[in-house]
């Protein structure tokens, strides 16, 4: 089977990674488990690592003293034997020390070998070295023979001894003999730690067996527990998103009486009192909404007879004093904003109580703003502003609500050419697979950030001592913001002092849909303009 690439090995390691980290940083029930894993896996390294010396240790010095012990047994036999002797010949104590050597193999199982070396004293006999392995002669090390040659007695040093498969660790005990005839003589015995190193061996499997058996456990059980102690705050996460969507009934369950029962109850204590400051609210909120609307409706029928008062009075002005007739101008002006007022309130009133609606139809928004443009055209000769149009040449059609749009660009427009101080208004309009936009730009006298904040805010006005020709209401800005976050667009802002301000519609082009900034055709800045100290935005 051919063995995947390089690359896609490390895509697939990099996919790995890129879900080891996402599940670290999404779920806490996995960085317990890891951390308590590790955790457990070092202190049983700790823990194992110490108990592993300490046997070893145990062992080791135990196995060395047996050692030490029996090479001290048989040194003393093995001089007693040549002290008995009575060898005359170099001949006859070679035959002696052999005879020494094949006893001590039945003697001294535990015994892996000697070695015998004639001490360096130049008064002493040669004689033959019996040898019986070379590989242990060249073990013993020519400082272990200083120690034992110039200061007598029992020295060892740990060696590794030759074996079938490999080395094996051992040590070797040396102490200085005297054979008959050939004089001063050194004997190294060598024992094996083989069984003591399959002793460590066996224990440090078993240890690690064990260390992995409970780190597993450790893992399952920590995930376990952390689940167990995580459901209620689970159910809390839920229980929140429910409430969040509307439904303020929902509550958690509550188990027992300890610390995680505590909690399900404050949630439950907490979600009760926000349910009851919640229908608090909406029912101020009702009644205020009702209160809004009868009033719009109940002042319909005084406001009609003093309309047709108004009428006589404005149609008889020319008979009456300077005055007089001024009064009965300055009564038609205000009667006009009274009814236009009223009317902002019920829509506003409308929106509050979520019962506008949208009757959608496919329509050419080139034609829209053509329309309201000629239906400003007379504001916009009095202010001294020309109004240029930028259109596409294809047809720029969405599915809107005519009259709302309507709406909205008329309160642009009307707004920037009030502020334009005679210069320019640009009207722009682009067009793209997912979304419709018409930017207003006027050149006029701008805003600051503090006026931008609250631009699109209630009866709020820029400038509250600025003369206004078509006496706004305060609420144009308000109900363009509903009417476009109806449709399912954006209504955004921008604005620089002395340099005007831009006011970009965005709506998707098919009913039900919804735009981002990100979608729209055109920006909100406007091609001509400086770095923008301010921006303001609102969408859906």
């Amino acid at each position: 089977m051919e063995a995947p690439p390089p690359r896609r090995l490390r895509r697939r390691a990099r996919r790995r990674l890129v879900g080891l980290v996402r599940s670290w940083r999404t779920s806490l029930t996995f960085r317990v488990v890891v951390i308590t894993v590790f955790g457990g896996l070092a202190a049983i390294v700790v823990v194992g690592t110490f108990v592993s010396s300490e046997i070893r240790d145990s062992l080791y010095d135990e196995r060395v003293e047996q050692a030490l012990g029996d090479a001290l047994v048989q040194t003393t036999y093995a001089q007693e034997v040549f002290d008995a002797s009575t060898a005359t010949t170099a001949e006859e104590a070679r035959n002696v020390l052999i005879q020494w050597m094949e006893d001590h193999q039945s003697r001294s199982p535990d015994s892996e070998g000697v070695v015998v070396r004639r001490s360096p004293d130049p008064d002493g006999l040669s004689i033959i070295e019996p040898l019986i392995n070379e590989e242990l002669r060249d073990l013993v090390t020519d400082e272990m023979r200083d120690a034992v040659a110039s200061e007598g007695g029992q020295h060892w040093q740990p060696v590794a001894l030759p074996s079938g498969e490999g080395e094996v660790p051992g040590v070797v005990v040396g102490s200085p003999i005297t054979l008959p005839v050939a004089g001063s003589y050194e004997l190294y015995i060598f024992y094996s730690l083989g069984s003591e190193q399959n002793t460590i061996s066996m224990v440090m499997g078993i240890l690690i067996v064990a260390a992995l058996a409970v780190v597993i456990l450790l893992g399952v059980l920590a995930g376990a527990i952390t689940g167990w102690v995580l459901r209620p705050v689970t159910e809390a996460v839920r229980a929140a998103e429910q409430l969040a969507t509307g439904h303020l009934e929902q509550r958690m369950d509550v188990r027992g009486k300890d610390e995680l029962a505590v909690l399900a109850q404050s949630f439950n204590e907490m979600a009760a009192s926000l349910q009851q400051q919640i229908e608090r609210m909406e029912e101020l909120s009702r009644l205020q909404q009702r209160f809004v609307s009868d009033v719009s409706h109940e002042l319909r029928t005084p406001l009609t007879t003093i309309r047709m008062a108004g009428e006589v009075l404005h149609d008889a002005k020319d008979d009456f004093d300077p005055a007089t007739r001024r009064s009965a101008e300055l009564l038609q002006t205000q009667l006009d904003r009274f009814e236009q007022m009223l009317a902002d309130l019920l829509e506003i009133s409308r929106f509050d109580a979520g019962a506008a609606v949208l009757e959608v139809e496919k329509r050419d928004i080139r034609d829209l703003v053509s329309y309201v443009v000629e239906l400003t055209a007379l504001l916009a000769d009095a202010k001294g502003s020309a109004v240029r149009m930028h259109l596409p040449e294809e047809p720029a059609t969405a599915d809107v609500d005519s009259r709302r749009i309507e709406r909205v660009l008329r309160n642009l427009i009307s707004n920037a050419i009030e502020h334009s101080d005679g210069r320019p208004i640009d009207i722009a309009v682009a067009v793209n697979e997912e979304a419709l936009a018409v930017r207003v730009r006027d050149h006029g006298v701008g805003m600051d950030a503090a006026s931008a904040e609250r631009v699109f805010d209630r009866f709020w006005r820029a400038d509250p001592a600025r003369a206004r020709t078509t006496g706004g209401t305060g609420l144009g800005l308000a109900i363009s913001m509903e009417d476009v976050r109806l449709h399912g667009g954006i209504l955004a802002a921008w604005s620089r002092p002395g340099e005007g301000a831009s006011f970009l519609v965005t709506v998707p082009r098919r009913a039900g849909g919804v735009v981002s900034a990100e979608d729209g055709p055109l920006p909100l800045e406007p091609d001509d303009a400086g770095a923008p100290i301010l921006v303001t935005s609102e969408g859906s």
